[in-house]
């Protein structure tokens, strides 16, 4: 890997700095600050000319992070990088993908584009597709989308016994099935209406308990709202659960808010540093990174 290097974003030190010593890939020195008013600084203080140049920057809180890495990878460019492979565990603006009122903007299509212009592959994980169902329909540029699914189902195995999946809505079933299914445990999915950003109406579909460790599963913990009223619904039936989740968007009132409704712990995996992080995504990324570097 002597031809690599990675750099990491602020957040992403810890991680990044793990995946390099695991590759034997060269860490690279990145400033990344902002001026008073704002405005993003970006200085590369290592060596890239003719390397291929890896940047670990997971996407949450987007609108903060977007321009720092466009000019650090369009300097990266200028500074005679080869490649340019861009890690962002948790990808932003997949939500927006169609438009659903007269005049929204499609932001999926849009970020895409956007992020398109400046790297040259592109390795996520579990990204929240909808109506895309691959996102290779909306980036030009390669891309890797690995899945969580096989860590979470092995950490479960671990640390948790009789696991009874929940998913909130039909959206969840895509994770909650699979992961049911390599556990060969029971699950049931949920359907829900919004009635506001952080209001939902949720109806559980009837189903029997005993000694089984229920499971709250989706691919994002934000607001929190649908799995509080699980929770709340599940204690009124005197049970708790666990809300496990693959990428943690979710804030300290969320936290509470989650374990005052019953929780009995958060789960996440580490694609978004976090105090819930349990599952490591390291060895996922770091197999899948070394083929492509092998590749290249």
């Amino acid at each position: 890997m002597n031809n690599s290097i990675i750099f990491s974003f602020p957040g992403n030190k810890v991680f990044a700095h793990l995946l390099a010593k695991k590759l034997h890939v060269e860490e690279g020195d990145l400033i990344i600050k902002r001026f008073p008013d704002g405005e993003s600084y970006v200085r590369i203080n290592s060596a890239v000319r003719n390397k291929i140049v890896i940047l670990f920057c997971t996407l949450n809180n987007p609108n903060k992070k977007i321009l720092s890495l466009m000019f650090t990878a369009q300097t990266l460019k200028e500074l005679g990088a080869q490649k340019i492979i861009l890690i962002s565990p948790y990808l932003p603006y997949m939500r927006q993908d169609k438009r659903f009122k007269p005049g929204e903007a499609i932001t999926s299509q849009l970020f895409a584009k956007f992020l398109s212009s400046w790297v040259d592959y592109l390795i996520t994980i579990d990204p929240h597709l909808h109506r895309v169902h691959h996102l290779s329909s909306i980036y030009s540029i390669p891309v890797l989308t690995l899945h969580a699914t096989t860590e979470i189902a092995q950490w479960i195995k671990e640390n948790l016994k009789s696991p009874f999946f929940i998913g909130p809505d039909s959206e969840s079933e895509q994770w909650v099935s699979e992961i049911a299914e390599l556990l060969k445990a029971p699950y049931i999915v949920c359907s829900k209406n919004r009635l506001s950003a952080h209001e939902v109406k949720i109806d559980i579909p009837p189903f029997s308990s005993t000694n089984e460790t229920l499971i709250l599963m989706d691919d994002i913990i934000s607001t929190g709202s649908s799995m509080v009223a699980i929770l709340k619904q599940l204690s009124l039936q005197g049970h708790n659960g666990i809300c496990l989740a693959i990428h943690p968007l979710l804030n300290k009132k969320t936290k509470n808010n989650l374990l005052a409704s019953g929780a009995a712990a958060i789960i996440t995996c580490n694609t978004i540093s976090d105090s819930t992080n349990k599952i490591n995504m390291l060895d996922l990324i770091a197999t899948n990174l070394e083929k492509i570097l092998g590749t290249i």
